[in-house]
């Protein structure tokens, strides 16, 4: 095991020890605790979860870390591996769960709202990855994201910006009828009716609603059930990595929002004082 970590907590994105508490027993198993061996881990988890968090929070390269964070290329690593063994959607769906039930609810949504947003890719986004949003004008790639009634995410997917609402919303709904098979009806806006409530019905068995802005309505106006999931996005361009999109693979992309809406829950169970463990949940982490 490693040291106990001993960096001073100077940035508004540190973990507090009740967030760490939250965090630590959902990550992974070291792997020289395991039953297959390796090497004990030089540096502890916590500065890396820090200088994950800073890095998103503040929109800096993975090269330009502070020095008192862990070597960029630990980090790095480290968030690499997470995304592959699926530990960062295990820590948001464990999160939500445990928010949703000190809320006195079902820990498992059946209502979810879906909405996108396009957003502009720099020069290290390739070409096969990126396009074009001609209602939006704008290069880059698109976020799919669906959330529950609290606004909770559920599930990201980001594609290029060419790909039409409904094409991605295809993709977005056929991932959460297999890993959210209560899901039992989706609210969205106009741009996911037509042809798609139809198929959505047919093939997944779902009950797509296209909410319709209220009639001669002029400039910004409270949609009943769709300003949830806007008020999603606007926390997720909170985090200054996520108003433009860097990353050269879109599963980094979505670990990058993802990892914003984490620490979100994070410090609103902190706030609240919720308890470590509860009686819903008996999953183990992933191994990574």
């Amino acid at each position: 095991m490693p040291a106990p970590s001993r960096r001073r907590r100077r940035y508004p994105s540190d973990t507090t020890v009740a967030e760490w508490a939250l965090l630590e027993p959902l990550l992974p198993v070291e792997a020289c605790r395991t039953k297959t061996g390796g090497r004990p881990e030089k540096w502890h988890r916590r500065d890396v979860v820090d200088a994950i968090r800073y890095l998103v929070d503040n929109g800096t390269k993975w090269r330009a870390l502070p020095a008192d964070f862990p070597p960029w290329s630990t980090v790095y690593y480290a968030f690499r591996r997470w995304v592959r063994a699926g530990v960062v959607a295990f820590i948001r769906d464990q999160l939500r769960r445990r928010i949703r039930t000190g809320g006195g609810r079902c820990p498992y949504p059946v209502t979810l709202i879906v909405d996108s947003q396009s957003v502009k890719a720099a020069e290290t986004v390739s070409r096969a990855s990126r396009g074009y949003d001609p209602g939006k004008r704008i290069n880059g790639r698109k976020r799919h994201i669906a959330v529950d009634t609290q606004g909770l995410p559920v599930m990201i997917l980001v594609t290029p910006a060419g790909m039409s609402d409904r094409d991605g919303a295809r993709e977005l709904l056929w991932r959460l009828r297999i890993t959210h098979p209560q899901v039992a009806q989706v609210f969205a806006d106009r741009a996911y009716a037509g042809k798609l409530v139809g198929w959505a019905s047919d093939f997944l068995d779902l009950h797509l609603h296209a909410v319709s802005r209220p009639k001669n309505a002029k400039g910004f106006v409270v949609v009943a059930r769709r300003w949830r999931v806007e008020r999603t996005i606007g926390w997720l361009m909170k985090a200054r990595r996520n108003v433009r999109d860097y990353e050269r693979l879109p599963e980094h992309a979505e670990a990058h929002l993802t990892w914003a809406l984490i620490t979100l829950m994070t410090r609103r169970l902190a706030r609240d004082g919720q308890p470590r463990t509860d009686s819903w949940d008996r999953k183990e982490p992933p191994r990574g």
